[in-house]
């Protein structure tokens, strides 16, 4: 059985989703905090890839609203580059178009909380929010990969766009 997990990259923190199937659905699994170096990083998805029998990763790769690579869709392939050389034994590294994926998490997710009393969030508030996005966003990626594979579309609500696999 093909088990795969969704990757969705930021600066701080790894959102990561799984998907047990094909056929089955992408759901949040945890946020990994980044860490200092490549290894770290690695370690962490290893830890998960075999506690999981994972076979493939489908990292979101950030495109721009008019579909062009910027300066982070850059820092991603690197990361991916890197990632691949101490995980190619373990599994397949796949990059998918992740436009909107946060903001559809958001909006899964609903509003962050508001603090006590109805005042601004505290800063732990904020943290575990974010935490949160990055999971869901991770599975909105996951599922948005599965779906297109499916059928060869791409379902709403993301724009037509065509996978991006290296």
């Amino acid at each position: 059985m093909t088990r795969a997990l969704g990757i969705d990259l930021g600066e701080r923190r790894i959102g990561v989703a799984i998907a047990d199937g094909p056929g089955a659905g992408a759901r949040p699994l945890t946020t990994l905090r980044r860490g200092r170096h490549i290894g770290l990083d690695a370690d962490a998805l290893l830890a998960l890839i075999d506690a999981h029998e994972i076979t493939e990763l489908v990292v979101g790769l950030p495109i721009d609203a008019a579909g062009h690579e910027g300066p982070q869709a850059a820092l991603t392939r690197s990361w991916v580059e890197d990632i691949r050389a101490r995980l190619s034994d373990h599994v397949t590294i796949t990059l998918h178009d992740e436009r909107l994926s946060s903001h559809v998490a958001e909006g899964r997710l609903g509003p962050m909380k508001r603090g006590r009393s109805g005042g601004p969030p505290s800063r732990h508030q904020r943290d575990e929010y974010r935490a949160r996005v990055d999971r869901e966003a991770a599975a909105v990626i996951l599922q948005d990969a599965l779906d297109t594979r499916a059928t060869g579309s791409v379902p709403t609500p993301h724009p037509p766009t065509p996978e991006i696999t290296t």
